[in-house]
């Protein structure tokens, strides 16, 4: 394989592994984003993809030309006002809140299925993700080639499954036939593929800062984004065939693979908490280049300033705080995105024309 395709490939997978996280390799997030809007989450779901082509690509493009390497970094770029200040603050405080309840969450999933104390299981993803991030972006890097596939290859291989077992419910008619639960799913996909960018340019900026290759960013954002779509159609179709049952899980992938044994079963919670690993190294990360680039603290001295202030709000639980702070967390990105356009616009197309 030549260098630029393994580039692509790479840039895919770290584009994959940021967004996708454990909420979505769960189900949850396609159950609560999309699965209830009936047939229309398949088109929510299309859009979704497109988004994030049109929006990593502008990203990347806004990075490498102003040389950024950081999401702090970008904000101030596109909004350089007491708006971009807001912005910047409360997108660290939201991903320093996610990064706790990861500590958290993975504490709490070792505890529940192998038995693990929880303070014990949050200290082996804390030491886990300290020891690929002192890697930098190479273990950023190394961690999503091998974690993607892994996920993708679950997935496929519960949907194989599913067709196997239950080709006759899977058709178009059955599909169309449950009803819908809510009716806004435009902005329900708006708000969804929004926050995810603003999430996902804190690895974008310094990714790009790396590559510095605009072709090789945007085919590997655009391949990313493919391989998620198909992703999300796959869980989303086998949400669907299993309403309303879905609805009452923490994890409602899990309840779809209870019937297929133990092995699947284990390989499900194995990908979560992979998919939460990841998320972890990803927010630890953004903020760590982040820190590096406003405060000029070193980016291995960063990693353990944001992990030991992690490891203490994650045993008090900041579940309250990220339900407040992730409504409005959804309505900045999307002014994010429009500052970013905007931005765009300005920047290269009206010089164009």
């Amino acid at each position: 394989m030549s260098k630029e395709i393994q580039k692509i490939f790479q840039v895919a997978a770290v584009f994959i592994g940021t967004i996708v996280g454990a909420g979505l390799a769960s189900g949850k997030e396609i159950t609560q984003f999309f699965t209830s809007y009936g047939i229309k989450s398949f088109i929510g779901i299309i859009i979704c993809g497109i988004f994030y082509i049109i929006m990593g690509s502008i990203i990347s493009k806004i990075s490498v030309d102003y040389n950024l390497n950081s999401y702090s970094h970008v904000i101030n770029k596109v909004s350089p006002n007491i708006l971009g200040k807001i912005l910047g603050s409360i997108t660290t405080l939201y991903i320093i809140s996610s990064a706790s309840i990861i500590l958290a969450g993975s504490g709490a999933l070792l505890n529940q299925f192998f038995g693990i104390p929880k303070l014990v299981g949050t200290l082996i993803m804390a030491a886990f993700a300290i020891l690929t991030l002192l890697r930098g972006t190479k273990g950023l890097i190394e961690i999503n080639s091998f974690i993607v596939p892994s996920l993708i290859t679950v997935i496929v291989t519960i949907m194989l499954l599913y067709v196997f077992f239950y080709r006759d419910a899977i058709n178009i008619k059955t599909l169309v036939s449950f009803p819908v639960q809510k009716s806004n799913w435009i902005l329900s996909t708006i708000l969804y593929s929004g926050y995810n960018i603003l999430c996902c340019s804190g690895v974008l900026a310094p990714l790009s800062k790396e590559i510095k290759k605009k072709s090789t960013l945007i085919w590997g954002i655009t391949l990313g984004a493919i391989g998620l779509t198909v992703i999300c159609i796959l869980i989303n179709i086998m949400l669907m065939l299993n309403q309303p049952y879905i609805y009452r899980y923490e994890i409602p992938l899990l309840y779809i693979a209870n019937r297929f044994g133990k092995v699947i079963q284990v390989m499900l919670l194995i990908i979560i908490l992979l998919e939460m690993f990841s998320t972890e190294v990803s927010d630890v990360y953004s903020i760590s280049k982040s820190l590096e680039e406003s405060f000029n603290i070193s980016f291995k001295k960063g990693i353990f300033i944001v992990i030991l202030f992690a490891l203490p709000i994650s045993q008090i639980g900041f579940t309250n705080l990220i339900s407040v702070l992730y409504p409005v967390f959804g309505v900045l990105s999307l002014l994010f995105i429009f500052q970013c356009v905007f931005f765009y616009v300005k920047q290269y197309w009206l010089k164009a024309h």
